[in-house]
């Protein structure tokens, strides 16, 4: 994560930004509902489920569906994982 952080950020400062450290926001309230879609084997994962509990205590409904097996980036991956399709369809309810 190290190197991400390295790769993403243009300073120091901008780890602190707001925009970029969500999970440090304190006022989630009045935000529109969420979807938040996580993969078992991620390093992201405790945070999303982080997000999802914080919007959820800010009463913005927050759903989060965590797909086992997969890795971060399966997402994109229909054509070889079947979660990824099953992914897709379930943003795109959540988004109706």
């Amino acid at each position: 994560m190290k190197w991400f952080f390295k790769h993403y950020l243009a300073s120091e400062a901008d780890a602190k930004n707001p925009r970029i450290a969500i999970l440090q926001n304190s006022d989630f309230k009045g935000l529109p509902p969420a979807t938040i879609i996580n993969a078992e084997i991620d390093p992201l994962r405790d945070e999303g489920k982080a997000l999802a509990d914080k919007l959820n205590a800010a009463g913005v409904k927050a759903t989060r569906k965590l797909y086992n097996g997969v890795t971060h980036e399966f997402f994109g991956m229909g054509a070889v994982v079947d979660e990824a399709n099953e992914a897709m369809s379930f943003a795109v309810e959540q988004l109706k």
